[in-house]
């Protein structure tokens, strides 16, 4: 979907384009942070099928055996200092002509920002179940040093108010956004994934917040060594930072929670600024 021409965070503003040719598509474009493209089989594009239809209704989506002519790997993207491999990659695509049979095309023309909708949500939803099992593993690596690290004899780091305040505000935050997400994860299946629009927007950005939380005191208390790759520490924060930013960014996500609060106070929540 994305392309580093336009925003990530308007996903309806997008250049790739399907052309009707007979009963093919003929695909051009640009795009990237395709996560997995190096070593896949097939991608997922979403392309503009009809131009002159309303803005969510303009694109559909394709799939594309990555051995077609005309689709190129440019580059593995180097996130944090790491292009990465396989599944754990972002790779820049372009598709260049590249031409593939209407019956690739994933449900009706027109419904790819539909399609991407219904999928978000529980996508969302498993990033943040991902996100507290890290935040698990990174308590109980704070948690270790805390208890086994000397500053002097018989006096270890976790003696200090300070860092005793990590963690107690660290195991609050993580159960708190658990709980978050399992109200959430309810909403979602005797509810729906619309009807729990904004409890997905809700965990989105808190847990991710959480997150990035619990892993910057984890990596202050190893000192230098938390910047190593001695624990997965670092290797999580180079990685996860990302969290705030993908599959809309914690910004994106907070206006439209606010805008459907104020809209139940009688306030006009249009798009001025």
């Amino acid at each position: 979907m994305t392309e580093p021409e336009f925003p990530g965070s308007n996903p309806v503003w997008l250049a790739t384009t399907a052309r009707p040719l007979g009963d093919d598509y003929v695909i051009d474009g640009h795009k990237w942070f395709t996560s997995a493209a190096d070593g896949a089989a097939f991608a997922i594009v979403m392309a503009v099928t009809d131009p002159d239809a309303a803005p969510h209704a303009r694109a559909s989506q394709i799939l594309v055996p990555l051995g077609t002519p005309g689709f190129s790997i440019v580059q593995n993207l180097s996130i944090m200092g790491e292009r990465g491999a396989g599944w754990a990659s972002h790779a820049e695509v372009r598709f260049d002509g590249v031409r593939v049979p209407q019956g690739n095309r994933i449900g009706r023309e027109g419904e790819g920002f539909a399609l991407a909708q219904e999928r978000l949500g529980p996508g969302r939803i498993h990033h943040c179940m991902r996100w507290i099992g890290i935040c698990e593993r990174a308590f109980d690596l704070l948690c270790t040093r805390a208890a086994t690290r000397p500053l002097a004899p018989g006096d270890p780091l976790g003696s200090r108010q300070l860092v005793q305040a990590w963690i107690a505000e660290s195991r609050a935050a993580i159960d708190a956004a658990r709980l978050l997400v399992l109200r959430t994860a309810w909403r979602i299946d005797h509810e729906g994934a619309r009807a729990a629009r904004d409890d997905i927007s809700l965990i989105k950005f808190h847990v991710a917040g959480v997150l990035q939380q619990v892993l910057d005191r984890a990596i202050q208390a190893h000192g230098a060594m938390g910047l190593t790759d001695a624990t997965p520490l670092a290797f999580w924060w180079g990685h996860e930072r990302g969290a705030r930013i993908y599959d809309g960014p914690d910004e994106v996500h907070k206006t439209s929670v606010a805008r459907h609060i104020l809209r139940g106070y009688g306030m006009e929540t249009g798009k001025k600024r």
